[in-house]
């Protein structure tokens, strides 16, 4: 693995570090609830979305697209959506409100799955498909401060890690490892952002 990185970097990594590193920026400034995530998030996903397409990860490149129109309006929803006084403070969803998403990320993962297969030569559709319509929802949950995004999170990027292990994507599979540990620290820092929103 170490002589395939070495190669890749030597190919055509240095967008690919550049987006991860800028993806690894959003991450962290979003679990310490700075509206400056959310620029990191918009150059590293312009950057993504030539870089997926080439690898013929189709679902995933135009999930970059979307990131891209949900890192403004995420921008908005942090600095407009709460009070005058106040940034939009953390809350959760009820059960209803999480069957309801997960039925639509089952529902179009199956009929996006479906399309790429017949139509296209995307690689892994099933599961390309999962990640994203998986990320649409949870990425809509972190622009609306959703406490369980971290979860939803948890299990799309480890699904995530081997979708681009198995595309030779070496630095991006190593983000999302650090991703998954990253996760575990956002949740705990949301949750005690919740809870103090909860007894003030």
């Amino acid at each position: 693995m170490l002589e395939v990185l070495i190669s890749q970097f030597n190919d055509n990594t240095p967008a690919e570090l550049v987006a991860v590193a800028f993806a690894i920026a959003y991450l962290l400034l979003a679990v310490r609830e700075k509206i400056a995530c959310w620029y990191a998030a918009f150059i590293s996903t312009g950057i993504f979305t030539f870089l997926f397409f080439d690898v013929r990860l189709y679902m995933e490149s135009a999930l970059q697209v979307y990131y891209l129109l949900m890192a403004v309006y995420g921008w908005y929803q942090w600095k407009h959506g709460g009070t005058i006084d106040e940034s939009l403070p953390i809350s959760i969803w009820t059960i209803r409100q999480h069957l309801i998403a997960l039925t639509l990320i089952c529902v179009a993962t199956l009929t996006s799955t479906y399309f790429l297969t017949r139509y296209t030569d995307a690689h892994l559709p099933l599961l390309d498909s999962f990640t994203t319509w998986g990320a649409v929802i949870t990425t809509y949950m972190v622009a609306k401060k959703i406490l369980e995004n971290w979860v939803y999170w948890l299990v799309i990027d480890s699904a995530s890690i081997y979708l681009y292990v198995d595309r030779a994507m070496y630095f991006t599979t190593l983000l999302f490892i650090a991703y998954v540990v990253i996760i575990f620290f956002g949740w705990a820092s949301w949750l005690r952002s919740y809870r103090q929103n909860q007894i003030a």
